[in-house]
């Protein structure tokens, strides 16, 4: 009986662990396989309507994504709650003050609440514009290439407005010098 115990214990143990193993493969931050891209809808659905979409800054005007067409674009999906999106965040900042001189423009689109957006950027200012998303700000992630809704999210656009990379995850100071390149 004790050796029966023991037994289905360690294959208990053994179908725990390939759990959490297959999970963290699959959820875990990583750029989207081509499988996944080919899953995600396509431009007339998500990328082609983005270009259309305005949203309010924390200060409350209006910011149009058209404005942004025309130069290469780093879009970052954020929240003030996300402790991997507040740590690139002076990453993001200084590749912005950095890249503006090669016509580069970053966008922070919040997925989060105004209030706590301009206490968090009264606190740490950013010099690249913020736009509120909302709570609906993961759906709108997902037309891009987001599957999982996860942040932060990153979306680089050509000057042309296609999608060069999609990545979900905290940005690394590689992925921008690679990322500065395509364009």
């Amino acid at each position: 009986m004790n050796r029966r115990k023991l037994a289905l214990g360690g294959v208990a143990a053994i179908a725990a662990a390939a759990g959490v193993a297959v999970s963290w493969q699959k959820f875990q931050p990583h750029e989207l396989t081509a499988a996944e891209k080919a899953r995600a809808k396509p431009a007339s659905e998500g990328e082609g309507a983005f270009w259309n979409l305005s949203f309010d800054t924390p200060d409350g005007q209006s910011l149009a994504i058209s404005s942004f067409k025309g130069k290469p674009l780093l879009l970052n999906f954020w929240a003030t709650w996300c402790p991997p999106c507040v740590e690139e965040l002076p990453m993001l900042d200084n590749f912005y003050k950095t890249s503006q001189a090669a016509n580069w423009q970053v966008l922070g689109l919040a997925v989060d609440q105004p209030s706590s957006v301009r206490k968090w950027l009264q606190a740490k200012p950013l010099a690249f514009p913020v736009a509120m998303a909302g709570l609906n700000g993961t759906e709108l992630s997902k037309t891009l290439g987001n599957l999982s809704g996860s942040l932060p999210f990153t979306v680089v656009f050509s000057k042309s407005g296609e999608i060069l990379v999609r990545r979900i995850g905290k940005v690394s100071p590689e992925d921008l010098v690679a990322w500065a390149k395509l364009v």
